[in-house]
Protein backbone atom coordinates (compact mmCIF):
# COMPACT_ATOMS: atom_id res chain seq x y z
CA UNK A 1 0.00 0.00 0.00
CA UNK A 2 1.08 3.69 -0.80
CA UNK A 3 2.20 5.65 2.44
CA UNK A 4 -0.20 7.95 2.95
CA UNK A 5 0.01 12.17 2.83
CA UNK A 6 1.37 13.25 6.15
CA UNK A 7 -1.81 15.20 6.27
CA UNK A 8 -3.91 12.25 6.44
CA UNK A 9 -2.03 11.58 9.96
CA UNK A 10 -2.66 15.07 11.40
CA UNK A 11 -6.08 15.31 10.61
CA UNK A 12 -8.60 15.85 13.69
CA UNK A 13 -9.91 12.31 15.24
CA UNK A 14 -11.27 10.61 18.72
CA UNK A 15 -8.11 11.14 20.97
CA UNK A 16 -6.20 14.46 21.99
CA UNK A 17 -2.53 13.39 22.69
CA UNK A 18 -0.90 16.57 24.88
CA UNK A 19 2.81 15.31 23.97
CA UNK A 20 4.41 12.72 21.43
CA UNK A 21 6.35 9.56 23.43
CA UNK A 22 10.18 8.87 22.88
CA UNK A 23 10.76 6.93 19.49
CA UNK A 24 12.93 4.30 18.64
CA UNK A 25 13.96 2.67 15.48
CA UNK A 26 13.65 -1.09 14.86
CA UNK A 27 15.84 -2.80 12.03
CA UNK A 28 14.94 -6.30 10.88
CA UNK A 29 17.66 -8.12 9.29
CA UNK A 30 15.78 -11.23 8.23
CA UNK A 31 18.55 -14.14 7.76
CA UNK A 32 19.77 -17.13 9.90
CA UNK A 33 21.86 -20.16 9.47
CA UNK A 34 19.15 -22.30 10.23
CA UNK A 35 15.94 -22.33 11.46
CA UNK A 36 15.08 -22.84 14.93
CA UNK A 37 12.08 -25.60 15.85
CA UNK A 38 10.53 -22.97 18.44
CA UNK A 39 11.05 -20.13 16.31
CA UNK A 40 8.02 -18.06 15.24
CA UNK A 41 9.83 -14.89 14.06
CA UNK A 42 10.18 -13.97 10.51
CA UNK A 43 13.58 -15.62 10.01
CA UNK A 44 14.64 -17.33 6.98
CA UNK A 45 17.59 -19.71 6.36
CA UNK A 46 20.27 -17.89 4.52
CA UNK A 47 21.33 -20.15 1.13
CA UNK A 48 24.41 -18.86 -1.08
CA UNK A 49 25.70 -15.04 -0.52
CA UNK A 50 23.19 -12.83 1.65
CA UNK A 51 22.09 -9.86 -0.56
CA UNK A 52 23.71 -7.33 2.08
CA UNK A 53 23.83 -3.96 -0.09
CA UNK A 54 20.74 -4.42 -1.88
CA UNK A 55 19.31 -5.17 1.52
CA UNK A 56 20.20 -2.16 3.18
CA UNK A 57 19.35 -0.13 -0.04
CA UNK A 58 15.82 -1.28 0.71
CA UNK A 59 15.87 -0.91 4.52
CA UNK A 60 16.90 3.03 4.12
CA UNK A 61 14.47 3.44 1.02
CA UNK A 62 11.82 1.98 4.00
CA UNK A 63 13.27 4.74 5.99
CA UNK A 64 12.85 7.85 3.91
CA UNK A 65 9.36 6.84 2.26
CA UNK A 66 8.71 6.83 6.59
CA UNK A 67 10.80 9.90 7.53
CA UNK A 68 7.61 12.47 7.27
CA UNK A 69 5.24 10.32 9.65
CA UNK A 70 8.62 11.32 12.31
CA UNK A 71 10.15 14.66 11.10
CA UNK A 72 12.04 16.24 13.84
CA UNK A 73 11.33 13.52 16.47
CA UNK A 74 14.77 12.46 18.16
CA UNK A 75 15.65 9.26 17.89
CA UNK A 76 16.44 7.05 21.04
CA UNK A 77 17.44 3.91 20.81
CA UNK A 78 18.11 1.43 18.10
CA UNK A 79 17.55 -2.05 18.27
CA UNK A 80 18.67 -4.45 15.37
CA UNK A 81 16.98 -7.86 15.41
CA UNK A 82 16.69 -10.73 13.64
CA UNK A 83 16.89 -13.61 12.24
CA UNK A 84 20.49 -13.33 12.83
CA UNK A 85 21.86 -10.22 12.46
CA UNK A 86 25.43 -10.66 13.74
CA UNK A 87 25.19 -12.93 10.05
CA UNK A 88 25.93 -9.14 8.56
CA UNK A 89 29.33 -7.68 8.02
CA UNK A 90 30.41 -5.48 10.38
CA UNK A 91 31.31 -3.48 7.46
CA UNK A 92 27.40 -3.56 6.30
CA UNK A 93 26.58 -2.25 10.12
CA UNK A 94 28.75 0.34 10.07
CA UNK A 95 27.09 1.73 6.24
CA UNK A 96 23.87 0.85 7.85
CA UNK A 97 24.08 2.98 11.04
CA UNK A 98 25.87 5.67 8.92
CA UNK A 99 22.90 5.51 6.53
CA UNK A 100 20.73 6.20 9.72
CA UNK A 101 22.71 8.75 11.53
CA UNK A 102 22.50 10.53 8.49
CA UNK A 103 18.65 10.86 8.10
CA UNK A 104 17.46 10.97 11.85
CA UNK A 105 18.49 12.71 14.97
CA UNK A 106 19.51 10.15 17.37
CA UNK A 107 20.25 11.08 20.99
CA UNK A 108 24.04 11.72 22.14
CA UNK A 109 23.58 8.63 24.45
CA UNK A 110 21.51 6.66 21.99
CA UNK A 111 21.59 2.94 22.73
CA UNK A 112 22.51 1.06 19.88
CA UNK A 113 21.55 -3.02 20.30
CA UNK A 114 22.73 -5.99 18.09
CA UNK A 115 21.11 -9.25 18.37
CA UNK A 116 24.35 -11.89 18.08
CA UNK A 117 24.29 -15.40 17.76
CA UNK A 118 27.55 -17.40 19.35
CA UNK A 119 27.32 -19.68 15.97
CA UNK A 120 27.82 -16.79 14.00
CA UNK A 121 31.26 -15.10 15.56
CA UNK A 122 35.24 -15.12 15.19
CA UNK A 123 37.36 -13.25 17.00
CA UNK A 124 37.14 -9.68 16.85
CA UNK A 125 33.64 -9.77 15.30
CA UNK A 126 32.36 -8.45 18.46
CA UNK A 127 34.59 -5.63 18.44
CA UNK A 128 34.16 -4.50 14.81
CA UNK A 129 30.35 -4.28 15.20
CA UNK A 130 31.64 -2.22 18.47
CA UNK A 131 33.59 -0.41 16.17
CA UNK A 132 30.92 0.24 13.86
CA UNK A 133 28.69 2.19 16.18
CA UNK A 134 26.94 -0.75 18.47
CA UNK A 135 27.00 0.43 22.33
CA UNK A 136 25.05 -3.49 23.37
CA UNK A 137 24.90 -6.34 22.02
CA UNK A 138 22.36 -9.31 22.52
CA UNK A 139 23.76 -12.69 22.93
CA UNK A 140 21.05 -15.72 21.91
CA UNK A 141 22.60 -18.11 23.80
CA UNK A 142 19.29 -20.08 25.30
CA UNK A 143 21.10 -23.18 27.01
CA UNK A 144 24.95 -23.89 28.12
CA UNK A 145 23.90 -27.56 27.80
CA UNK A 146 24.70 -29.25 24.63
CA UNK A 147 21.37 -31.40 24.98
CA UNK A 148 19.13 -28.80 25.53
CA UNK A 149 21.38 -27.03 22.65
CA UNK A 150 20.55 -29.92 20.58
CA UNK A 151 17.17 -30.40 20.70
CA UNK A 152 16.36 -26.29 20.20
CA UNK A 153 18.24 -26.55 17.10
CA UNK A 154 20.65 -24.16 17.98
CA UNK A 155 24.12 -23.97 15.84
CA UNK A 156 26.29 -23.70 18.75
CA UNK A 157 27.51 -25.58 21.32
CA UNK A 158 28.77 -24.91 25.32
CA UNK A 159 32.20 -23.86 24.43
CA UNK A 160 30.95 -21.51 21.71
CA UNK A 161 28.49 -20.05 23.86
CA UNK A 162 30.98 -19.63 26.90
CA UNK A 163 33.55 -18.02 24.39
CA UNK A 164 30.63 -15.75 22.77
CA UNK A 165 29.77 -14.22 26.21
CA UNK A 166 33.03 -14.02 27.06
CA UNK A 167 33.95 -12.33 23.82
CA UNK A 168 31.01 -9.70 24.06
CA UNK A 169 31.93 -9.14 27.68
CA UNK A 170 35.57 -7.68 26.40
CA UNK A 171 33.97 -5.71 23.62
CA UNK A 172 30.76 -4.05 25.58
CA UNK A 173 30.44 -2.35 28.30
CA UNK A 174 26.86 -3.57 28.59
CA UNK A 175 25.80 -6.52 26.95
CA UNK A 176 22.59 -8.84 27.64
CA UNK A 177 22.27 -12.71 27.50
CA UNK A 178 19.32 -14.90 26.31
CA UNK A 179 18.57 -17.44 28.57
CA UNK A 180 14.89 -20.09 28.00
CA UNK A 181 13.80 -21.95 30.45
CA UNK A 182 11.41 -25.10 30.62
CA UNK A 183 12.81 -27.14 28.01
CA UNK A 184 12.08 -30.63 26.59
CA UNK A 185 13.78 -33.01 29.12
CA UNK A 186 15.03 -29.76 31.36
CA UNK A 187 15.43 -30.61 35.62
CA UNK A 188 15.07 -28.08 38.30
CA UNK A 189 18.91 -29.59 38.63
CA UNK A 190 19.87 -28.62 35.13
CA UNK A 191 18.36 -25.29 35.11
CA UNK A 192 20.31 -24.83 37.97
CA UNK A 193 22.96 -25.77 36.47
CA UNK A 194 22.87 -23.77 33.22
CA UNK A 195 22.05 -20.43 35.61
CA UNK A 196 25.00 -20.90 37.49
CA UNK A 197 27.42 -20.94 34.46
CA UNK A 198 24.99 -17.79 33.32
CA UNK A 199 25.76 -15.91 36.12
CA UNK A 200 29.59 -16.74 36.18
CA UNK A 201 29.92 -14.64 33.49
CA UNK A 202 29.15 -11.47 35.52
CA UNK A 203 26.52 -10.66 32.47
CA UNK A 204 24.54 -7.11 33.76
CA UNK A 205 21.58 -8.15 32.08
CA UNK A 206 19.95 -11.57 31.59
CA UNK A 207 16.39 -12.18 29.51
CA UNK A 208 15.14 -15.09 30.51
CA UNK A 209 11.96 -17.11 28.56
CA UNK A 210 9.95 -20.01 29.22
CA UNK A 211 9.77 -21.76 25.59
CA UNK A 212 6.56 -21.75 24.95
CA UNK A 213 4.77 -24.08 21.82
CA UNK A 214 3.95 -21.24 19.16
CA UNK A 215 1.39 -21.78 16.00
CA UNK A 216 3.41 -22.60 12.86
CA UNK A 217 6.68 -24.01 13.90
CA UNK A 218 8.17 -27.39 13.77
CA UNK A 219 7.78 -27.94 17.57
CA UNK A 220 4.27 -27.30 17.12
CA UNK A 221 3.47 -30.08 14.63
CA UNK A 222 5.82 -32.62 16.91
CA UNK A 223 5.44 -31.07 20.31
CA UNK A 224 8.28 -32.19 22.42
CA UNK A 225 7.44 -32.76 26.19
CA UNK A 226 8.53 -30.03 28.33
CA UNK A 227 8.44 -29.71 32.21
CA UNK A 228 5.04 -29.49 33.71
CA UNK A 229 3.37 -26.19 34.92
CA UNK A 230 4.45 -26.47 38.48
CA UNK A 231 7.80 -27.25 37.82
CA UNK A 232 8.25 -24.26 35.37
CA UNK A 233 6.74 -22.12 38.10
CA UNK A 234 9.20 -23.91 40.62
CA UNK A 235 12.52 -22.97 37.93
CA UNK A 236 11.10 -19.03 38.14
CA UNK A 237 11.42 -18.94 41.41
CA UNK A 238 14.91 -20.57 41.56
CA UNK A 239 15.70 -18.40 38.66
CA UNK A 240 14.79 -15.22 40.61
CA UNK A 241 16.13 -16.04 43.65
CA UNK A 242 19.82 -16.26 41.89
CA UNK A 243 19.59 -13.58 39.64
CA UNK A 244 19.02 -11.79 42.83
CA UNK A 245 21.77 -13.09 44.85
CA UNK A 246 24.16 -12.01 41.59
CA UNK A 247 23.01 -8.31 41.99
CA UNK A 248 20.53 -8.26 39.13
CA UNK A 249 17.17 -6.92 40.18
CA UNK A 250 13.96 -8.39 38.35
CA UNK A 251 12.45 -5.08 36.43
CA UNK A 252 10.01 -6.94 33.93
CA UNK A 253 8.58 -10.09 33.89
CA UNK A 254 11.31 -11.56 31.74
CA UNK A 255 14.23 -9.29 32.50
CA UNK A 256 16.56 -9.07 34.97
CA UNK A 257 19.29 -6.13 35.16
CA UNK A 258 22.16 -4.83 37.02
CA UNK A 259 21.29 -1.01 38.24
CA UNK A 260 22.47 1.29 34.97
CA UNK A 261 22.06 -1.40 32.41
CA UNK A 262 18.20 -1.96 31.67
CA UNK A 263 17.50 -2.00 28.21
CA UNK A 264 16.53 1.47 27.31
CA UNK A 265 14.64 0.24 23.80
CA UNK A 266 12.68 -2.43 25.76
CA UNK A 267 11.60 -0.30 28.26
CA UNK A 268 10.15 1.94 25.59
CA UNK A 269 8.06 -0.63 24.43
CA UNK A 270 6.99 -1.74 27.46
CA UNK A 271 5.90 2.23 28.49
CA UNK A 272 3.89 2.56 25.49
CA UNK A 273 6.49 4.59 23.27
CA UNK A 274 6.88 4.66 19.88
CA UNK A 275 8.39 2.85 17.44
CA UNK A 276 9.06 2.62 13.86
CA UNK A 277 9.87 -0.40 12.35
CA UNK A 278 11.83 -1.26 9.08
CA UNK A 279 12.87 -4.94 7.60
CA UNK A 280 10.99 -7.37 6.53
CA UNK A 281 7.85 -7.91 8.24
CA UNK A 282 8.80 -4.75 10.33
CA UNK A 283 6.12 -3.75 12.94
CA UNK A 284 5.84 0.29 13.62
CA UNK A 285 3.65 1.65 16.16
CA UNK A 286 3.47 5.78 15.61
CA UNK A 287 1.83 8.53 17.46
CA UNK A 288 0.17 11.48 16.28
CA UNK A 289 -2.13 14.72 17.74
CA UNK A 290 -5.33 12.42 17.54
CA UNK A 291 -4.57 9.10 16.69
CA UNK A 292 -2.09 5.40 17.34
CA UNK A 293 -1.34 4.24 14.09
CA UNK A 294 0.44 0.26 13.70
CA UNK A 295 2.30 -0.48 10.47
CA UNK A 296 3.47 -3.39 9.03
CA UNK A 297 5.99 -4.51 6.50
CA UNK A 298 6.22 -6.75 3.72
CA UNK A 299 7.91 -10.21 5.09
CA UNK A 300 8.81 -12.45 2.54
CA UNK A 301 12.57 -10.47 2.07
CA UNK A 302 12.12 -10.69 -1.96
CA UNK A 303 9.48 -9.13 -2.19
CA UNK A 304 10.38 -6.74 0.61
CA UNK A 305 13.19 -5.53 -0.99
CA UNK A 306 11.22 -4.87 -4.31
CA UNK A 307 8.52 -2.86 -2.45
CA UNK A 308 11.00 -1.19 -0.37
CA UNK A 309 13.17 0.23 -2.56
CA UNK A 310 9.98 1.22 -5.14
CA UNK A 311 9.00 3.40 -1.90
CA UNK A 312 6.04 1.03 -0.85
CA UNK A 313 7.21 -1.41 2.19
CA UNK A 314 4.16 -1.10 3.72
CA UNK A 315 1.48 -3.93 3.80
CA UNK A 316 -0.71 -3.03 6.19
CA UNK A 317 -1.62 -0.18 8.45
CA UNK A 318 -4.10 0.17 10.94
CA UNK A 319 -5.50 3.28 13.60
CA UNK A 320 -5.97 1.38 17.03
CA UNK A 321 -9.42 2.28 18.68
CA UNK A 322 -10.43 4.36 21.39
CA UNK A 323 -11.81 0.86 23.08
CA UNK A 324 -8.62 -1.26 22.40
CA UNK A 325 -6.09 1.33 23.50
CA UNK A 326 -6.40 0.93 27.58
CA UNK A 327 -5.92 -2.92 26.52
CA UNK A 328 -3.33 -2.26 24.54
CA UNK A 329 -1.51 -0.16 27.16
CA UNK A 330 -1.87 -2.65 29.78
CA UNK A 331 -0.71 -5.46 27.75
CA UNK A 332 2.78 -4.10 28.14
CA UNK A 333 3.07 -1.58 30.95
CA UNK A 334 1.82 -4.35 33.76
CA UNK A 335 4.72 -6.51 32.68
CA UNK A 336 7.14 -3.43 34.61
CA UNK A 337 7.96 -5.14 38.30
CA UNK A 338 7.04 -0.82 38.32
CA UNK A 339 4.16 -0.56 36.75
CA UNK A 340 3.43 2.54 35.62
CA UNK A 341 2.14 6.11 36.61
CA UNK A 342 -1.28 6.65 35.86
CA UNK A 343 -0.38 10.47 34.17
CA UNK A 344 1.49 8.31 31.87
CA UNK A 345 -1.72 6.38 30.45
CA UNK A 346 -3.49 9.80 29.86
CA UNK A 347 -0.27 11.83 28.38
CA UNK A 348 0.36 8.31 26.19
CA UNK A 349 -3.08 7.36 25.35
CA UNK A 350 -4.84 10.50 24.95
CA UNK A 351 -7.93 8.84 27.51
CA UNK A 352 -9.23 9.59 30.67
CA UNK A 353 -8.33 7.91 33.60
CA UNK A 354 -12.15 6.77 33.98
CA UNK A 355 -11.44 4.02 30.67
CA UNK A 356 -9.20 2.00 32.87
CA UNK A 357 -11.22 2.11 36.61
CA UNK A 358 -13.34 -0.68 36.48
CA UNK A 359 -10.67 -3.00 35.74
CA UNK A 360 -8.15 -1.63 38.06
CA UNK A 361 -10.98 -1.91 40.66
CA UNK A 362 -11.29 -5.62 39.67
CA UNK A 363 -7.74 -6.19 39.49
CA UNK A 364 -6.87 -4.85 43.03
CA UNK A 365 -10.03 -7.06 44.48
CA UNK A 366 -8.34 -10.37 43.09
CA UNK A 367 -5.03 -8.83 44.65
CA UNK A 368 -2.89 -8.72 41.42
CA UNK A 369 -2.19 -4.92 41.22
CA UNK A 370 -1.58 -2.34 44.22
CA UNK A 371 -1.87 1.59 43.65
CA UNK A 372 -2.39 5.06 45.16
CA UNK A 373 -3.16 8.01 43.95
CA UNK A 374 -0.09 8.40 41.14
CA UNK A 375 0.80 4.72 40.54
CA UNK A 376 -0.10 1.30 39.67
CA UNK A 377 1.86 -1.61 39.83
CA UNK A 378 1.68 -5.72 39.83
CA UNK A 379 1.94 -7.75 42.73
CA UNK A 380 3.96 -10.91 42.72
CA UNK A 381 0.51 -12.60 42.24
CA UNK A 382 -0.51 -10.33 39.63
CA UNK A 383 3.19 -10.98 38.19
CA UNK A 384 2.07 -14.94 38.85
CA UNK A 385 -0.78 -14.54 37.04
CA UNK A 386 -0.47 -12.11 34.56
CA UNK A 387 -2.41 -13.27 31.39
CA UNK A 388 -5.47 -13.21 33.37
CA UNK A 389 -4.55 -9.41 34.74
CA UNK A 390 -4.12 -8.67 31.52
CA UNK A 391 -7.09 -9.88 30.06
CA UNK A 392 -9.36 -7.55 32.64
CA UNK A 393 -8.02 -4.80 30.56
CA UNK A 394 -9.66 -6.39 26.89
CA UNK A 395 -12.65 -3.82 25.23
CA UNK A 396 -16.34 -5.48 26.02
Amino acid sequence: MAQQDIQHYMRSGTLQLAALPPLSLYVHLPWCLKKCPYCDFNSHEAVGEMPEQRYIDAVIADLEAALPLIWGRMVHSIFIGGGTPSLFSPQAIDRLLADIRARLRLEADCEITLEANPGTFEKDRFKAFRSAGVTRLSVGVQSFDDGHLKTLGRVHDRAQAIAAVEEAAQAFDTFNLDIMYALPGQTLQGLEQDMRQALALQPPHISIYHLTIEPNTYFAKFPPVIPEEDTAYTMLDKITEMTEAAGLGRYEVSAYAKPGHRCFHNLNYWQFGDYLGIGAGAHSKLSFAHRVVRQVRYREPKLYMEKALAGDAVTQETEVSRADLPFEFMLNALRLRDGFKLQDFAEKTGLPFTAIQKGLEEAERKGFIERDFARVKPTERGFDFLNDLQSLFLAD
